[in-house]
């Protein structure tokens, strides 16, 4: 009877055995019926820029601050130029250094550089003289095809910040006729220089059949 027991449970698992593996077999042979998705990939292309115009821009609603306080909360603090329109001091800075680096840019493509002023936060009398800081600065940019207006590089914001001297440093600077003004329009110089020269990523789909 024990031995007629073990027979019978031995002949059920291996009908379950044979069961699933007959299930498997039929898995693994079914036709793959599901189409292929679109492959997205991110291409490096070689720039191939002219310069033929700047666009500056600068939202009405942003906060200018004549504070001389060591923060003053605000998106518009420039003091490396006498007192006047700090919005049209700072865009004749960014019109001075896209120039400068668009003398390093002999390509085909005429471009129309567009630059929206998001924050220009430099130091106030008050923090260069003392314990220095940030040049924060910030805007969007975007690069057009001048012949056509077509948007050759979408709009991405920029980051320009720069350490900023204080002290003495900052007095040996402005001694040495490298002030504030002059530093920071050599580093947008660079920068602009770096962003609209060089490799670029653009976006390649690939599309699958099924």
């Amino acid at each position: 009877m024990k031995l007629l027991l073990k027979t019978v449970a031995f002949g059920a698992v291996a009908a379950a055995l044979t069961a699933c593996s007959g299930v498997d077999t039929v898995t693994r042979n079914a036709p793959l019926e599901t189409p292929r998705i679109a492959a997205v990939e991110q291409v490096e292309v070689v720039r191939n820029y002219s310069l033929d115009a700047i666009r500056f821009a600068a939202p009405s609603d942003l906060r200018v601050s004549e504070a001389n306080s060591y923060y003053p909360i605000a998106d518009i603090v420039w003091r490396g130029d006498p007192l006047g329109n700090r919005l049209e001091q700072i865009s004749a800075i960014f019109q001075t250094s896209i120039q400068a680096a668009g003398t390093n840019l002999s390509g085909e493509t005429p471009v129309i550089v567009d630059v929206d002023l998001v924050r220009f936060h430099s130091l106030t009398e008050r923090t260069r003289y003392s314990v220095g800081g940030v040049h924060s600065i910030k805007f969007d940019l975007t690069v057009r095809d001048a012949a056509t207006g077509e948007v050759l590089e979408e709009t991405r914001r920029i980051n320009g910040d720069l350490p900023a001297l204080g002290g003495y440093a900052a007095l040996a600077a402005d001694n040495a006729g490298q002030g504030q003004k002059v530093r920071i329009t050599a580093h947008l110089t660079q920068l602009f220089t770096d962003e609209l020269s060089g490799l670029t990523n653009v976006v390649s789909i690939e599309q699958a059949g099924s």
